[in-house]
């Protein structure tokens, strides 16, 4: 997944985010986990990059979980869809922070 000469890799996140005015989630949500490709030299630049950005998109950021880069997730034994890998790619060439997936948590 790295670029010839780049240093930047693309990790697995998962955010959860608490409610605040304008986070777009529906109505009666009283949170949501945010599955996310991030890039960065390492992990923690990842997560700050990732939630410097979701921050800045009137999100309430609550905690962090890293599940590792591509290579980390395939020795742990994770299956991968394309369309995952895709994602990540796009994360690795567009040094950016994609947000793969929304899951709203209801009481």
């Amino acid at each position: 997944m790295a670029k010839a000469g780049s240093r930047q890799k693309v990790y697995t996140l998962l955010v959860q985010i608490g409610r605040k005015q304008g986070d777009g989630l529906p109505d009666k949500a009283t949170g949501a986990a945010l599955m996310c490709f991030a890039s960065g030299v390492d992990e923690a630049e990842a997560v700050r990059e990732t939630v410097a950005l979701l921050k800045q998109a009137d999100t309430a950021p609550l905690d962090v979980t890293g599940y590792g880069t591509l290579e980390e997730r395939e020795e742990q034994g994770h299956d991968i869809e394309p369309e995952e890998r895709a994602l990540m790619q796009r994360a690795l060439d567009e040094n950016a922070v994609i947000v793969a997936q929304v899951t709203p948590f209801f009481d």
